[in-house]
């Protein structure tokens, strides 16, 4: 209280025990795999491993590259700002190693009859650089003249770092070869006239411009599953995401590169195995779902046999879909115009979109896929009826109603977790509950505060039962909030805790939709 000691008009401000709570994001995807190239933005994180947050497939681009051959990940991400998303984490995981030989760049020559004059070559191995070539005017052009000098320019990270003026092509004191090659420590220079070549009345040899050196292609390393799984404390791979709070889907698009043996066989043990530290990290983080790829190629029969003695999942923080999609092939080559990927990036972009357009407590399902052209394997109803019932989302064709998703299930064998839409709209709450309420921790733990977080909680839960998030006549019949002296007894309160019960009542699909009709027979009046 203050103190009043002067005669005055004084203002209090009374801090309101009534909070409001905004609800949670919900769609928020994040990615592991390979891509293009690292970032090169982040001088802390040079080979780009920790999560970067993108907002659009065009900044992706910047950072990451575009789509590359051995690389489902682009292709996921695309698929998933195809289909509604707007957010998402990129964690790379290396896949290749530098060639470690040096970086070499041909320069072309004004006159094509000419040739390539000059090649390059970096002193380091992998060395990034780029040299730019400037004429010199000489003031001669009458023909007989020797060529003019130019300028030789050494670049690396748009800085100079070297320079040789007035060097030539021809022999003599300054020949661009003998210069160079005594004066730098970047770069090599050789020059590759045929001899008896006649530059008589040639003034400008060399085409001016800036010519890159290309490093020679990376070479491809495996990927165990360590590497994917990652570290927690050094900010990699799948727990990595572990700094990322808000991520609420997580998929592995890349799976299929890393796991894919030299006779193009699929090694199940890694594909096992990484899934299983994606789930385990959902679990532990308890806001997170992970959205899993079946193995490619496997027919229904296969697939279930895989999941229920192989797999063995029971989790509902992950959720399962099969088969594999036909998209566009943005890097088509040898008349492959098409291309099958993993459906995991374009079923994180329906999550997102039904999100925004239903809510979370809608299931993500009946809904078609946006940019898909086909289905690896068509199946039928009853071939669903055996994948269903363990946790298998099917996605199939339904002619002119286009290609869906068939299934709104995780891989719980718990029936009070058993759809998506219902684990999805507990993390949302919880996560809301649990960033909402952070104002209650050190205020005292009396009626008030209890009647404070009553009516936070109250006003939150009734908002979600008006959009339809949960099940009931009433607000009463939809959830309780239980905060008073029996939830918090006197030995609770000399523990310092605050104990709030709070019960909701999901929504849950209409899976099976059964009409019964009968036949009413006439009756003579």
């Amino acid at each position: 209280m203050p103190t009043y000691t002067a005669p005055g008009v004084y203002v209090e401000e009374v801090v309101s025990a009534q909070k409001s709570l905004s609800a949670a994001a919900t769609a928020i995807a994040a990615f592991v795999g390979f891509t293009e190239r690292a970032p090169a933005d982040d001088p802390a994180d040079p080979i780009g491993l920790r999560p970067r947050l993108v907002t659009s497939w065009t900044q992706f681009e910047q950072l990451y590259g575009s789509f590359s051959p051995g690389c489902m990940l682009p292709l996921s991400v695309y698929g998933f700002f195809q289909n509604g998303g707007s957010i998402a984490y990129i964690v790379r995981i290396p896949n290749t190693a530098p060639a470690g030989e040096p970086a070499r760049a041909t320069l072309p020559a004004a006159d094509r009859a000419l040739g390539n004059p000059l090649s390059i070559t970096s002193v380091e191995p992998d060395a990034e650089l780029t040299v730019v070539i400037e004429q010199v005017d000489s003031g001669g052009d009458e023909e007989g003249d020797e060529p003019a000098p130019f300028t030789l320019t050494v670049l690396q990270g748009g800085a100079q770092v070297e320079s040789f003026p007035e060097v030539t092509i021809t022999p003599g004191d300054r020949n661009v070869e003998k210069v160079v090659n005594a004066e730098s420590t970047r770069v090599k220079v050789k020059v590759d006239l045929q001899k008896g070549v006649d530059l008589s009345g040639i003034i400008d040899v060399l085409k001016p411009g800036s010519y890159p050196l290309v490093p020679v292609a990376p070479v491809p390393v495996p990927v165990s599953g360590r590497k994917f799984a990652g570290s927690e404390s050094s900010r990699t791979g799948i727990n990595g995401l572990a700094i990322a709070d808000d991520v609420t889907m997580v998929i592995v698009p890349d799976l299929v590169t890393a796991a894919t043996k030299e006779d193009g066989t699929i090694d199940l043990g890694l594909w096992k195995s990484v899934q299983t530290a994606l789930i385990s990290h959902c679990e532990l983080q308890g806001n997170r779902m992970a959205i899993l790829d079946a193995p490619p190629r496997m027919t229904p029969q296969q697939v279930k046999e895989w999941r229920s003695d192989v797999a063995m999942y029971d989790s509902a923080f992950a959720a399962f879909y099969y088969p594999w999609i036909k998209v566009e092939n943005p890097i088509a080559g040898n008349g492959d115009s098409e291309i099958f990927v993993p459906p995991s990036g374009h079923i994180a972009g329906v999550w997102a979109r039904t999100d925004d357009t239903r809510g979370v407590w809608k299931a993500p399902a009946n809904d078609t896929i946006r940019g898909c052209l086909d289905v690896e394997r068509s199946i039928t109803k009853n071939e669903q009826s055996l994948l269903n019932p363990v946790g298998i989302n099917c996605i199939r064709p339904f002619g002119t109603r286009g290609i869906r998703i068939w299934g709104a299930r995780t891989m719980s064998s718990d029936s009070d977790w058993r759809y998506i839409n219902v684990r999805r709209l507990f993390n949302m709450v919880e996560t809301t509950i649990l960033d909402g309420t952070q104002w209650t921790v050190f205020e005292p733990n009396d009626m008030g505060l209890w009647e404070g977080v009553t009516r936070t909680l109250t006003g939150f839960l009734t908002g979600l039962w008006r959009s339809g998030a949960l099940f009931g006549a009433s607000a009463d019949q939809a959830f309780y909030v239980k905060c008073d002296a029996e939830t918090n007894p006197p030995e609770s309160i000399d523990e310092g805790r605050l104990v709030v019960e709070v019960g909701i009542a999901p929504v849950k699909p209409a899976e099976f939709v059964i009409f019964r009709i009968s036949q009413q027979k006439q009756v003579a009046a």
